[in-house]
């Protein structure tokens, strides 16, 4: 009587070398996390408070000095690091957080001062300037923002590095 086994005795042949892949598979488009967006709103809000605070270095004594240019270029790589988050393009996350720390810093210190001082009112309207930075922040290092911006996927294949030689 035959075996009744399922299995077969012969051993399957199989191809040192990989299959090849197929080119006709589409990956789906990636779709946006919530949080990129909030991250885009809260960078341009933070371009507006840069601008308004650049304004008003500006107003007492109209006329482009050093004090000005430096409000300008963070304002302008704070906008910039918004359409690169929002575009998915990679290190936006980082361009915008970047962006971000400054204003946060100089408000922190601008909101210490006045609190030190005794300039309740104008401290309060330190404190409220500081939830564009902070957001801006918080939101730009977020896992979703950064994958979403290229920098948390592979940068090889799952085989790993293959060298032009064989390891044997």
């Amino acid at each position: 009587m035959p075996s009744s086994s399922s299995r077969s005795r012969v051993p399957v042949r199989r191809s040192p070398r990989p299959a090849p892949r197929s080119a006709t598979v589409a990956t789906p488009p990636r779709e946006r996390p919530p949080a990129v967006p909030f991250a885009v709103v809260f960078g341009f809000l933070l371009t507006a408070e840069v601008l308004y605070l650049g304004y008003l270095l500006w107003e007492p004594d109209p006329g482009v000095d050093r004090f000005l240019v430096v409000p300008l270029l963070l304002a302008a790589a704070t906008a910039i690091g918004s359409v690169l988050v929002l575009t998915g393009r990679r290190w936006g996350w980082a361009v915008l957080a970047l962006s971000a720390l400054l204003p946060l810093v100089a408000l922190l210190v601008l909101v210490f001062l006045l609190g030190a001082l005794g300039g309740g009112g104008e401290m309060w309207a330190g404190v409220l300037l500081l939830v564009g930075p902070l957001a801006t922040l918080v939101l730009a290092l977020r896992r979703p923002v950064r994958e979403w911006c290229g920098a948390g996927r592979a940068r090889r294949s799952a085989e790993g590095r293959r060298g032009g030689g064989s390891a044997r």
